[in-house]
C-alpha cells in the first residue's frame, strides 16, 4: 500500500492565513481532527493528548507532573517540587499540541473543547511559572497568556449565546478582559493592556453584545429621575425616588 498522503489531500487546499480543518473517522472508528497545512496534514484526537500518548500512563504530561505536585502537597513538602529545564521544554512541546487542537476546535464551533483544552495550558503556564528551575522557563510562556485567556472567553461567551444568555456571554467577555487587564498589571504595564489585540476583539465583542442586553431597571429609572429633576417634575421625581428605594432594596 502507497504511503503517499496526496490522496488524502487532493480536493483538500491550503489557504495561507486560513484555518482549514475537519472531522474524519479514524480506522478505529474513533473520530479525530484533521488541519491542513502547507505541505500535508496535522492529525489530532479528539480528547486526551492530541497525539494519543500517555505519558507515564497518565492523559497527560501535564496530569503527570500535577500527580506528583499533589503527593508532595499532601506530605507538606511543595517546596521539593521542582520543574527541570527538560521538564519545561516537554511541557512547552505539549501545549503546543493543544494549541492546535483547541484552535481547530475553535473554528469548527465546538467551544466546550476549547474551553477544556484552554483552560488545561493555563494550567501549564501557571505551573511553569511557579515551579521551573529557572527564570527563563517561567516566564517561557507568559507572553501567550492573553491569547488563551481570550479564546477561553470568546467560547464561554459563545456557549451562553447559544442558550439565549445574553447577560452570561457579556460578563464572560468582561471576565476574559479583567484578566487581562491583570496580566499587564502583574507585568509593570497596565496602560498596555487596552492596546492588546486580545482585548480589543473581546472589547469590540462586548460592545455588541451591550447594544442588545435588556435595559437595567434600575438604570432606566435613574435617567428618568434625572429627567424629571432638570424639568422641575417635582411630584414625579418624589415618585421615581420611591421606585428606586424600593428595587434597591429588594435588591440587597
Amino acid at each position: 500500500m502507497s504511503k503517499d498522503i496526496q490522496p488524502i489531500v487532493e480536493g483538500w487546499d491550503y489557504h495561507p492565513g486560513q484555518v482549514t480543518v475537519r472531522r474524519i473517522a479514524g480506522q478505529n472508528g474513533k473520530e479525530k481532527l484533521q488541519m491542513r497545512l502547507q505541505l500535508g496534514v496535522l492529525q489530532m484526537e479528539n480528547s486526551g493528548r492530541p497525539d494519543g500518548q500517555r505519558p507515564y500512563g497518565y492523559e497527560s504530561l501535564l496530569d503527570y507532573f500535577a500527580s506528583i505536585l499533589d503527593k508532595l502537597k499532601g506530605q507538606d513538602k511543595e517546596d521539593d517540587f521542582e520543574l527541570t529545564v527538560q521538564d519545561c521544554a516537554d511541557l512547552r512541546d505539549e501545549a503546543q499540541q493543544y494549541y492546535y487542537r483547541y484552535l481547530a476546535l475553535f473554528h469548527l464551533g465546538d467551544h466546550a473543547a476549547v474551553i477544556r483544552d484552554t483552560d488545561r495550558n493555563l494550567r501549564v503556564f501557571d505551573l511553569l511559572r511557579d515551579y521551573a528551575k529557572i527564570d527563563a522557563d517561567r516566564f517561557s510562556l507568559e507572553q501567550c497568556r492573553p491569547y488563551v485567556v481570550m479564546m477561553n472567553a470568546r467560547s464561554r461567551a459563545s456557549l451562553a449565546l447559544r442558550d439565549n444568555d445574553l447577560n452570561a456571554a457579556y460578563k464572560a467577555l468582561q471576565d476574559g478582559m479583567g484578566l487581562v487587564r491583570k496580566f499587564f498589571e502583574d507585568h509593570g504595564q497596565p496602560k498596555l493592556a487596552e492596546k492588546s489585540d486580545e482585548y480589543r476583539v473581546m472589547s469590540k465583542q462586548a460592545d455588541e453584545l451591550r447594544e442588545v442586553l435588556p435595559r437595567d431597571p434600575l438604570a432606566v429609572l435613574r435617567e428618568r429621575l434625572d429627567a424629571a429633576v432638570r424639568e422641575e417634575r417635582f411630584e414625579e421625581a418624589a415618585r421615581l425616588r420611591d421606585k428606586i428605594r424600593k428595587l434597591e432594596g429588594s435588591s440587597k
